[in-house]
């Protein structure tokens, strides 16, 4: 289901910026998560572009949210669905936020080139025990959708992520930065394949390579300095929050919510605040984009 506003935006060919809903649901405490949503599609109208928060509800999936939805998806009380679950929630009528790869899916089917997100999801810290590696990679890997995004979640293992998207032929496209961020953090000292110094320049690159039929592509944008955090300070945190989820037994899906809730409580909300302001960058980028794009 569309709004009349995508509808009317994807009938014309404008600029459209795909948001996804688990950010909202699962990653944020409301009433800061319907704060953020309603930011959100407003700074994506301001720079000219019409935003399409994308969620399943009852059975449907929407391309685009009206307020009253936004704000049940904000409250948090739907599941997590990911691509492969996507069928099953839509045959049995159920409801849930999109994380990456599902957004990415549904936008795609829907025409939408560009989304805007905090971070991907990657290689788990525990891979040799654990096999866990988050079904975003191989949508970036097959579903042509440009994610703009603050890089992998911290809570990951960075390296092995990085040599994943090598592999599985994912362009880095680093905005103004040669270096994929770490999400709280600017830098990780792990290189992009593709630095732009502007919006258009991506744009550019992004239609090239969606041309050639290549699949999906990362822009990475670094936190904004003033809210971004000591990679040393946030991993000590991280090392802390793993251990707390290991000794609750916490596992599979529910592991990156617990984990970033932990880390909200052990930096006494800074994490929310910078993530608030990482989110916030992506998406007048990825609305710079989607208008570039369109033009």
């Amino acid at each position: 289901m569309f709004t009349d506003e995508l509808a009317s935006a994807i009938r014309g060919r404008a600029a459209v910026v795909a948001l996804e809903s688990t950010l909202l649901a699962h990653g944020l405490p409301f009433p800061v998560s319907l704060e953020v949503g309603r930011s959100l599609e407003a700074l994506v109208r301001s720079e000219g572009a019409t935003p399409a928060t994308i969620a399943v509800l009852d059975g449907r999936a929407h391309i685009g949210l009206g307020p009253a939805l936004l704000e049940r998806v904000a409250r948090g009380e739907i599941d997590k669905l990911g691509r492969r679950d996507l069928g099953a929630a839509i045959a049995r009528g159920c409801s849930g936020a999109t994380t990456v790869s599902a957004t990415m899916a549904l936008a795609a089917s829907a025409g939408i080139q560009v989304f805007a997100t905090g971070g991907i999801g990657g290689v788990h810290r525990d891979l040799l025990h654990a096999m866990d590696i988050s079904s975003d990679l191989t949508e970036l890997a097959r579903t042509p959708v440009a994610v703009v995004c603050a890089g992998a979640k911290s809570i990951l293992d960075l390296p092995r992520t990085s040599e994943l998207l090598e592999t599985l032929g994912v362009p880095v496209i680093g905005l103004c930065t040669d270096e994929l961020p770490a999400f709280y953090s600017r830098e990780s000292g792990l290189p992009v394949s593709c630095r732009v110094e502007n919006e258009a320049e991506a744009a550019e690159v992004l239609r090239a390579h969606f041309a050639l039929g290549l699949g999906g592509a990362l822009v990475v944008v670094p936190p904004p300095i003033e809210h971004a955090i000591e990679a040393s300070i946030i991993e000590e945190k991280i090392a802390e929050a793993l251990a707390a989820a290991k000794a609750a037994n916490v596992t599979g899906k529910a592991i990156t919510p617990f984990l970033l809730a932990h880390l909200a409580k052990a930096t006494d909300g800074r994490t929310i605040a910078t993530n608030r302001a990482l989110v916030a960058e992506n998406a007048t980028v990825a609305a710079r984009i989607a208008v570039a794009l369109a033009q």
